[in-house]
């Protein structure tokens, strides 16, 4: 990597989609082994870093119900840093966009871009491997926004290969509740047994089918979620009546892809206004992709 002199930096923390999402069992230590496509889009949180020459760690914005010790990007760069040994520190600043709770990988986007960045903004040049390695210990998503592309994901969501999807357009609904991850992993009805597939069987059906990827599997917890959670139901059954409409992760968030930023836009206007709705775009690469080799 070359040299890079800055004192700060803005970057976008793009949010994800899952286009499907399989829950093919459970490991011994509780945690769901599943099968995934990730969509990355050009949606979500920005991020402000601003270097400090001490080795403290700040967080400027204050965010309702995420107490500084706890919030995902702060707990990244103090990972980063003990990892290291680093002696610099950092100010953070987030223009939160994303809804929290609603399956677009906010907290876990915002972690990874905050690695992705202070590897530069630190001159650390770690490898893209050894920051997805550290990154698991924040969550399962975090790999992912470090991978950086859009993938088929396997194991909790880190074992990661590249996917080349189309570009489209996503109406993303999300309604004013948070869902618990763990109470719908929790929960009896969850499937937890369906068939494990090969990436090869996803690619299979871009040859075969129009409407790839969106007529392939389905979101194993989008059931439990939508009877546990009735306005999660209330928005795929009125987002169904324009376009196949699955939700992403553990919800809240539902989504619909369309060909075009008009068509989905026109669906944007009809939305219900009890409903927090975004249109965005699909990306191929995180915007920091070349923060890591």
């Amino acid at each position: 990597m070359s040299a890079f002199h800055t004192s700060t930096l803005t970057c976008l923390a793009p949010a994800k989609l899952n286009l499907f999402l399989h829950i093919i069992g459970r490991r011994a230590d509780g945690y769901h082994q599943l099968q995934t496509a990730f969509q990355l889009l050009d949606w979500g949180d920005t991020l402000h870093f601003t270097l400090r020459n001490d080795n403290l760690i700040k967080r400027r914005t204050l965010l309702a119900n995420i107490p500084e010790e706890i919030d995902l990007s702060v707990r990244a760069a103090r990972l980063l840093q003990e990892h290291t040994g680093c002696s610099l520190g950092v100010e953070i600043e987030i223009d939160k966009r994303l809804p929290s709770g609603a399956g677009l990988g906010g907290g876990s986007s915002d972690a990874a871009t905050t690695l992705l960045a202070l590897n530069r903004l630190w001159g650390l040049h770690l490898f893209r491997e050894q920051l997805q390695n550290l990154a698991l210990s924040l969550g399962a998503d975090v790999p992912l926004f470090i991978f950086g592309r859009n993938a088929f994901g396997e194991g909790v969501g880190e074992k990661l290969q590249s996917l080349d999807l189309p570009s489209r357009h996503f109406l993303i609904i999300t309604p004013s509740i948070q869902v618990l991850s763990a109470k719908i992993f929790a929960a009896q009805e969850l499937t937890r047994d369906t068939k494990n597939i090969r990436i090869t069987d996803f690619l299979a059906q871009k040859r075969n089918s129009l409407s790839w990827p969106d007529n392939f599997g389905r979101n194993d917890m989008q059931p439990v979620v939508a009877n546990h959670y009735p306005e999660v139901a209330q928005a795929i059954e009125w987002l169904s009546q324009i376009a196949p409409t699955r939700m992403t992760g553990s919800g809240a968030s539902v989504f619909a892809a369309f060909p075009t930023k008009a068509a989905a836009l026109a669906a944007q206007a009809n939305v219900p206004p009890i409903w927090h709705s975004a249109v965005a775009a699909s990306i191929e690469r995180h915007p920091l992709f070349d923060f890591a080799q």
